[in-house]
């Protein structure tokens, strides 16, 4: 929507002025390039104005509505910008009426950004590695939707982020999202998960969103070539709280990772 808006805006406005001024012919082009490139300029400056006012170092106890439709439009900016063609499957049975937890295998660092693309309307916060709250842009709009920072290498502050994503679903603020293998994978393979972040769904008693993502680790190489890159994701199953009951988070944990992998395939099971 923004890039098109851009392109609308600057053809109007170059075939206005070529009118008004009646320049040569050749001047239309360069007028559209011009303008396009002043209204590109004016949308970053206006992201970093709005990132700027952002103090991360505040509590953030309410989601952003206004921070939230401003992210939703940068994000499918870049997914254009970068070349991403979307193939989703199952989204049709996303939860349309309460919180849940969701939970992906993780490849990439554009992942969230897909994610969240495809569950717009889902008001989705993660459980995301502390260290990207240090990202341009990134960790601003992250404090504004509720998103919590976790420490990997520290399972007391790792427990009180699970906590606060417990507290966040059960005062209805938002859902949850967690990438339970903890890292990006390196290899392509489903790694192992932490079976801590289920802890989220059984204490809050909310369906689990199965989804798998597949291809993203190709975005930036296939872009340095200007190809399209084709990337999946699929809504694989919605675990009802009752399917779950009674079980450990180990057996929860193994019980979602074998519904990734009947998906994505056997190629995707990690071995050591």
């Amino acid at each position: 929507m923004l890039l098109k808006t851009i392109a609308g805006l600057s053809l109007l406005s170059s075939c206005v002025l070529f009118a008004c001024m009646g320049w040569a012919l050749w001047t239309l082009p360069v007028l559209f390039v011009g303008i396009y490139a002043a209204l590109f300029l004016l949308a970053l400056l206006f992201l970093w104005a709005v990132c700027a006012l952002v103090d991360i170092h505040k509590p953030q106890e309410e989601d952003s509505p206004f921070y939230r439709a401003v992210m939703h439009v940068y994000i499918e900016a870049l997914i254009q910008l970068v070349r991403v063609r979307l193939h989703t499957k199952g989204l049709e049975n996303t939860p349309k009426e309460g919180r849940f937890l969701l939970v992906c295998n993780h490849l990439f660092i554009a992942d969230p950004g897909i994610v969240l693309h495809c569950f717009r309307k889902s008001q989705l916060a993660f459980l995301t590695k502390k260290e990207n709250y240090k990202l341009p842009f990134i960790g601003a709009f992250m404090h504004k939707i509720l998103c919590q920072p976790i420490d990997r290498e520290n399972d007391r502050q790792a427990l009180k982020s699970i906590i606060k994503c417990i507290q966040l679903i059960k005062e209805d603020k938002v859902s949850v999202c967690a990438f339970p293998e903890g890292y990006t994978s390196k290899d392509g393979k489903v790694h192992p998960f932490r079976p801590g972040v289920f802890k989220i769904a059984q204490k809050t008693n909310v369906p689990i969103v199965v989804c798998t993502i597949q291809n993203t680790r190709e975005i930036f190489k296939n872009l340095r070539h200007l190809r399209h890159t084709d990337v999946e994701l699929h809504l694989v199953d919605i675990i009802p709280p009752e399917t779950y009951a009674g079980l450990n988070t180990v057996a929860l944990s193994n019980m979602v990772y074998e519904k990734m992998i009947a998906d994505l395939g056997e190629d995707f099971r990690y071995s050591e």
